[in-house]
């Protein structure tokens, strides 16, 4: 007799918008149950509300992805609502231009703190889940300019790298229990993050005149990420697991 199919229950962090938004869209789109956490509950109920009136199946949690006993009850209201978590895509992070010698160490620590520590605590929290199951998808939405590094952003750079190692690490660690682990570094996406920097004159000559300068001739879309991230999430990418993804326009080759 054949193994019943698995349950798709998709957490998805700081989903409640841009590039996560799209991510948690696309997956409810696609037939798994999704939990958007985010830092601002209201905007994480609101989204889950509006994928449930298109059809999907979706609830929206506060959560600090610092802050493990909150990721723990987070993922407790999961269980209770979902069952298991069989797909975790890590899209919470904190963005910032600052200059090296200006950044003090409570600053350093709490880009730590959510971009990469974060991701601990929820793949530690999320992966007996996985184990259990015998099968797993998680992706770790990480940053282009770990290829070449970015002035002003040290803090930002440092923790998005170590992102890609962790990522590394787990697949090597969890693909004999039938779990991948991958990351999505994007590359110049339309976002509010890239918005605000263009306000606040940190993009340069703006979002316009880069997209010039990019290969595909556009500024890539949350839903570009959102694409690369289906697949990957797939049970067709089960032979892709320690890899970086880059969804970057040819920007970064």
């Amino acid at each position: 007799m054949s193994e019943p199919p698995i349950e798709k229950v998709a957490v998805v962090t700081g989903g409640a918008s841009g590039i996560g938004l799209s991510i948690a869209r696309r997956l409810a789109h696609d037939g798994a149950k999704v939990a958007i956490f985010d830092l601002n509950g209201d905007a994480a109920t609101a989204q889950a509300l509006k994928i449930s009136a298109e059809g999907g199946d979706a609830i929206g949690i506060e959560v600090d992805v610092a802050d493990r006993e909150q990721i723990r009850i987070a993922l407790d209201a999961v269980h209770g609502r979902f069952g298991r978590v069989t797909i975790l895509v890590n899209n919470a992070g904190l963005a910032g231009y600052q200059p090296f010698l200006k950044i003090d160490t409570s600053t350093w620590n709490r880009f730590l703190e959510v971009n990469l520590t974060g991701i601990f605590h929820c793949c530690q929290l999320v992966l007996p889940d996985m184990i259990a199951a015998g099968w797993g998808r998680i992706v770790n939405i990480s940053s282009s300019s770990t290829h070449s590094g970015q002035p002003l952003m040290t803090h930002y750079v440092a923790s998005k790298s170590g992102v890609v190692g962790l990522t590394k690490s787990l697949a090597l660690e969890f693909g004999p229990k039938g779990i991948t682990v991958n990351t999505i570094p994007p590359g110049f996406i339309d976002t509010p993050m890239i918005r605000d920097a263009e306000a606040n004159g940190q993009l340069g000559k703006g979002v316009d005149f880069h997209a010039t300068q990019t290969p595909v001739r556009r500024a890539g879309r949350p839903e570009d990420i959102a694409a690369a991230c289906a697949f990957l999430v797939s049970d067709e990418a089960s032979y892709i697991t320690g890899q970086v993804i880059g969804v970057n326009g040819g920007r970064n080759t």
